[in-house]
């Protein structure tokens, strides 16, 4: 029983290895969100929907891709989905979001990195021309199955050299980067989840809306929060975000993660790598800030840039706000609100413009200038 374990548990390692160096990037990207959506449609398709009828196929298959590719695009409306469903759908989004879709790379590129130190361990066993029974002839197959022996080396047979240890320490800060990726998205969608959910059984009208649909408190936090980190923009509710237009509070919990798991995720992770540095004065932690470009993780951007992507943020979102501010002030959208519930409603809006596609106001009556501003932005 414990060999079949270790064998399987050795196959489990190696897969991620057998994809890195079988399939193109585009292909292994191109296969995931293929199965992913297929799997997420016969789901879909298997689960009862709330209402009577069931929408047919081809609209499920396009939920399913849309939500798997994080697009916001819905042929049939969100109340549709019964509980099991909304479940599924935001198991999707998940999955599809960029900052889980990134992990996966980093899963790849150390999968590489593990069989270049297996050739320079073997070679610098045996560097000389190896017979064909030799160590160094086995695959990277046989040496994770253990199908070959590796010889000790001592001290005075190898020394590593510091192509070797450059190996090594990209090795080690690629798995430090995915444990944090991996927290990082943890962490900020758990601790949005539980703040969403604590304010919609708080306040009365946010729960009462919620009640009237059919919608699970628990649900709906999940989903949104989710969909929003993802910047998918789907919402259970029909309306999208319009019913909670005057729930300021939800929209000031729902905002942070409009940026979090979009623009401002590169700043946000070299701010956690930084204080990881500090806190546990590893050299991995210090390598990956000063050498981030190395490293091939497309997030992971130098000090200097993450500040001017800060500020580009900072910058664009202003003008969209002063924009929408001075075009929309008295327009028919803002009818029943009070001065903040304007101000956190417009900087909801023009935010997700740019990021997670939903809308607190009715994009129909909005004016002509603001929507050429939205895909300016966009």
């Amino acid at each position: 029983m414990n060999d079949k374990l270790l064998f399987f548990s050795t196959l489990f390692r190696f897969f991620p290895r057998f994809l890195a160096f079988h399939f193109h990037p585009f292909l292994f990207q191109l296969f995931y969100f293929l199965i992913l959506s297929v799997i997420g449609f016969l789901g879909l398709k298997v689960s009862k929907p709330r209402t009577p009828s069931s929408p047919n196929d081809l609209d499920l298959f396009y939920t399913s891709v849309s939500a798997s590719t994080t697009s916001s695009m819905v042929a049939v409306e969100m109340e549709v989905f019964s509980n099991s469903q909304l479940i599924l759908l935001t198991l999707l989004m998940f999955l599809g979001g960029e900052v889980f879709t990134s992990m996966l790379d980093l899963l790849l590129a150390r999968s590489k990195l593990t069989h270049t130190i297996l050739q320079n361990k073997l070679l610098s066993i045996n560097p000389s021309s190896p017979s064909d029974h030799s160590p160094t002839n086995a695959t990277p197959i046989e040496l994770e199955l253990g199908l070959v022996s590796i010889p000790h080396s001592t001290s005075q047979d190898h020394t590593p050299s510091d192509n070797v240890a450059c190996v090594r320490l990209k090795y080690n800060c690629l798995r430090y980067l995915t444990y944090v990726v991996l927290g990082y998205l943890v962490f900020v969608q758990l601790l949005g989840v539980s703040l969403a959910a604590l304010y919609m059984s708080v306040v009365a009208s946010a729960r009462q809306v919620l009640k009237n649909k059919g919608i699970k408190i628990g649900t709906f936090s999940l989903f949104t929060v989710v969909s929003t980190f993802a910047s998918c923009g789907f919402v259970p509710t029909n309306e999208n975000m319009m019913v909670f237009k005057n729930n300021s509070g939800l929209l000031l919990l729902l905002l942070p993660h409009v940026f979090l798991g979009n623009t401002l995720y590169p700043p946000c992770l070299t701010l956690v790598l930084m204080v990881l540095k500090k806190v546990t004065r590893k050299e991995e932690f210090s390598h990956m800030l000063k050498n981030s470009e190395n490293l091939g993780y497309r997030h992971l951007l130098s000090v200097y840039r993450c500040c001017l992507l800060v500020w580009t943020v900072f910058g664009l979102s202003v003008i969209q706000f002063v924009m929408f501010w001075s075009v929309e002030w008295k327009s028919n959208v803002m009818e029943g609100m009070n001065l903040y519930e304007k101000v956190v409603a417009s900087l909801f809006q023009v935010s997700n413009a740019r990021h997670a596609g939903e809308s607190v106001f009715d994009l129909s009556s909005i004016s002509s200038a603001i929507l050429v501003l939205f895909i300016v932005m966009m």
